[in-house]
């Protein structure tokens, strides 16, 4: 069995690869900064896939999800007309995992939320929780245990949708060995996803639900299929009566998505910050030297070019997992660290260390330093 299993993985990675399209990630600002212009909200299950039912049988996941995310999208909606809000579904109908990826991939989402509602077998467990793309987060259990259950109901979605095999290349959510292929993919964005699942976790402890139950990565089929960052959401337990009594009623559902809003908010600000256009005056650079020694001030009227892989709010030492073996300059931006690989004398030389980067890193781009000032390269 193992050994069909490996000889699927080349087929599995190839139609999954070229199911992903890379979008354009970010769009420009009158500015030349980046900034977030679509977002896809996805409301788990729908039409005959009901997913967790309550145990009285009278409330389904796909009602409370498909609530929560319209809740969502009109306060994204009045706060930033600027921004496209999609929704993979807005009436009770079934939508199939891949397609639900590919339409956030078609309309080249900034940003994906799947909008989920948790279930178990006794009523004890109760909380959110936020995942992410990839094999488990806990190097020191197997990948088919603990949160395995809850990804395995997730994916058994498929079960539902004519000829899956073919579609899913024999993938079966209820074989442990299937899931070997997540121990091979990598979320090119798993960075900026964890950063909003970060937020949504932080905000959720404003409740109704005040149990965190913690961010991990997981193997779901529908954030494998998407080529932006992406987030799974499970805003509490169907199973348990109070997180029931708050997913049921009208407020509980509107401070949800108020929470998800919230950490929206929070994360479009960073994203768009970290288009780097041109620097306000008076911010302080710092840099870290390649050799991974500290570094030092800046040389005043010092040009040179280089690839900018990411913004983060933290700090990220060279050598870090999150860096793929590329060393970085940090430099300081407001509440942001900018990382940019190389020193280059000019345009040309970057242009072809852009070329190298974005095999690990679709998201870099081209970057111009000036006194310690980091500005995208137009």
């Amino acid at each position: 069995m193992r050994s069909s299993i490996l000889r699927l993985v080349p087929c599995f990675l190839l139609l999954f690869a070229t199911a992903m399209p890379l979008p354009l990630l970010c769009q420009e600002n009158v500015a030349g900064g980046l900034v977030l212009k679509t977002v896809v909200i996805d409301p788990g299950h729908g039409g005959h896939d009901a997913g967790c039912v309550s145990k009285d049988g009278k409330t389904y996941e796909k009602n409370l999800t498909l609530s929560i995310a319209v809740k969502l999208g009109n306060k994204i909606k009045a706060a930033y007309p600027d921004v496209k809000v999609i929704y993979t579904r807005n009436t009770d109908k079934f939508i199939p995992l891949n397609e639900r990826a590919e339409i956030a991939n078609r309309n080249k989402a900034d940003l994906f939320i799947s909008i989920h509602i948790n279930s178990f077998n006794t009523s004890t467990p109760t909380g959110t929780s936020a995942h992410v793309l990839g094999p488990s987060s806990n190097k020191n259990r197997d990948t088919f245990s603990e949160s395995m259950e809850l990804c395995r109901r997730e994916n058994s979605v498929i079960l539902l949708e004519d000829d899956y095999t073919t579609t899913y290349q024999g993938f079966n959510p209820n074989d442990p060995e299937s899931y070997i292929i997540f121990n091979l993919l990598q979320n090119s964005h798993l960075q900026q996803s964890l950063q909003f699942a970060t937020f949504v976790q932080e905000r959720m402890g404003n409740g109704p639900i005040k149990k965190n139950r913690g961010i991990s990565r997981d193997p779901f089929l529908v954030l494998c299929r998407t080529a932006m960052p992406s987030v799974l959401l499970e805003l509490g337990f169907i199973s348990n009566s109070s997180d029931l009594a708050s997913l049921r009623s009208k407020s509980g559902q509107d401070k949800l998505a108020q929470n998800i809003f919230d950490a929206f908010r929070e994360y479009k600000k960073i994203y768009d910050e970290s288009g780097m256009a041109e620097e306000p005056s008076g911010t302080v650079s710092v840099s870290v030297a390649r050799d991974g020694a500290d570094g030092g001030t800046m040389l005043q009227g010092k040009v040179s070019y280089g690839v900018q892989i990411f913004a983060l709010s933290r700090v990220v030492e060279n050598g870090d997992p999150a860096l793929k073996g590329v060393r970085c300059t940090r430099y300081k931006s407001g509440r942001l660290y900018r990382y940019v690989a190389g020193e280059c004398g000019t345009q040309k030389e970057a242009e072809g260390l852009l070329r190298e980067i974005k095999a690990k890193f679709p998201d870099a781009y081209l970057v111009k330093v000036e006194d310690g000032k980091v500005a995208a390269v137009k």
